[in-house]
């Protein structure tokens, strides 16, 4: 039974109680009075029991509360860490790519400037070449030129 029913019986048991006159005491049914008080000593050790198994469920489920806090916080600092890790790898990838682009703009432009050289050493050969080979013709022809009979103007012409 409810130890504040038990109560709440003493109360009524007090207020049908028959008051002493011109004093502050009452005249209690002491049988009704006994029994309640012996219902109220069975009661009591009940919620006692009940008061230290919710104080045991409460100590319990504080526990594990606090173990499942201590693993969620754990779990969060490895997943911390694990993208902590992830972002330095992805900046030192990011970096080493940004160096590869570098280098090879760098080679790039290297070739690009050993093949313009080429180009106009080649150039350069050629047209010397061509120069050279522009002069022996013009020797030759020259040479042709002076080799040659002068043609009379008249034979061509009277013929």
């Amino acid at each position: 039974m409810d130890i504040l029913h038990l109560v709440d019986r003493l109360e009524e048991l007090f207020n049908e109680s028959r008051p002493i006159p011109l004093t502050h005491n009452v005249i209690v049914d002491e049988d009704r009075f006994l029994d309640i008080i012996d219902q109220m000593r069975i009661s009591i050790p009940e919620e006692v029991k009940k008061a230290q198994q919710i104080f045991t469920q409460k100590d319990r489920v504080l526990a594990q509360a606090q173990e499942e806090a201590n693993r969620t916080l754990t779990l969060a600092r490895e997943k911390a860490d694990q993208l902590i890790e992830k972002d330095a790898l992805v900046q030192d990838a990011q970096r080493r790519a940004a160096q590869i682009l570098e280098q090879a703009r760098l080679e790039a432009e290297n070739v690009k400037a050993g093949a313009d050289q080429y180009s106009q050493d080649a150039l350069m050969n050629m047209e010397v070449e061509l120069e050279r080979l522009l002069n022996q013709v013009r020797n030759g022809l020259q040479m042709l030129e002076q080799k040659r009979p002068p043609v009379e103007e008249t034979k061509v012409l009277g013929k």
